[in-house]
């Protein structure tokens, strides 16, 4: 079968321990699942962050929506996606709940929280997020799972949340899915051709900060005598690599020039570098 692929076996849950998974912190974190590893409902993707400085796993569009708000959080220090549950510790509260622990193949899986977040705050230094559709809450066992996963961050002290679609402003979907119409949209790599259609943009946009994206947009396609529409999608390819950013709490059709961050970019040799 085509998912057989993505049974663990106790050999390869040791494996991945001894690999670091769940291990580090910001750019060496290593998180307990990577996209190719997991069968997936949803579109699972990696994106860039350059909080952690590096790529990130997440497993559905939600999950995607949550990343999202807390990578654009100047609150949030630190993002850990696909974070380990201690597996001793999640087998005695079944044990102890009389809840279903996920196992497979006779073996029992570490279960994981979708996001554990640090921040600045003082009430609250580290939570823990898990991202689910509410269709999924109908399942027994998804709830019982969810159960465990919030009796074990309660004994850990710290706070828990179930994050729903209902949670998320209509607006950021509609801006993911404005975001996920450029082809290859998560694929990291910074091109010479982008970087120099970023400093032209960019040094256009400094010039009209009142102006909307989209106007600005269509201007610079005719003062560069390109198809109308191009300067737009370049920006959507920015956002992939992260050259370009903004608040996802905005509605993308009424951003103006002043509302888009352009990053800090230096050339080292052939290599890229965007700073924070």
């Amino acid at each position: 079968m085509a998912k057989s692929k993505y049974v663990l076996t106790e050999k390869q849950i040791v494996k991945r321990i001894k690999e670091g998974r769940g291990a580090g912190r910001l750019s060496r974190y290593k998180p307990w699942l990577y996209v190719n590893e997991v069968p997936s409902t949803g579109r699972s993707q990696r994106i860039y962050s350059h909080l952690t400085g590096r790529i990130h796993h997440v497993l559905s569009d939600l999950e995607f929506a949550v990343f999202l708000l807390l990578d654009h959080s100047a609150a949030i220090t630190d993002i850990r996606e696909q974070f380990p549950l201690n597996r001793d510790d999640t087998l005695n509260i079944s044990k102890e709940g009389q809840l279903w622990h996920p196992s497979q193949g006779g073996v029992n899986l570490v279960m994981s929280s979708d996001f554990l977040v640090n921040s600045s705050s003082k009430i609250q230094p580290k939570f823990a997020i898990q991202a689910k559709y509410t269709k999924d809450l109908k399942d027994p066992r998804t709830v019982e799972k969810l159960e465990i996963e919030r009796r074990y961050w309660l004994l850990k002290k710290i706070p828990w949340f179930l994050v729903t679609e209902k949670e998320i402003d209509s607006v950021i979907v509609s801006n993911i899915e404005w975001l996920y119409g450029v082809k290859g949209f998560f694929d990291e790599v910074i091109t010479d051709d982008l970087l120099l259609t970023f400093e032209h943009i960019s040094a256009y946009f400094v010039q009209h900060p009142e102006r909307k994206l989209v106007d600005l947009c269509k201007a610079f396609d005719r003062a560069y005598q390109q198809e109308l529409g191009q300067s737009l999608y370049d920006i959507r390819l920015m956002c992939a690599v992260r050259l370009v950013t903004f608040d996802i709490r905005l509605p993308f059709h009424s951003l103006k020039a002043m509302d888009i961050v352009f990053r800090k970019v230096s050339l080292f040799g052939d290599r890229h570098n965007v700073a924070s």
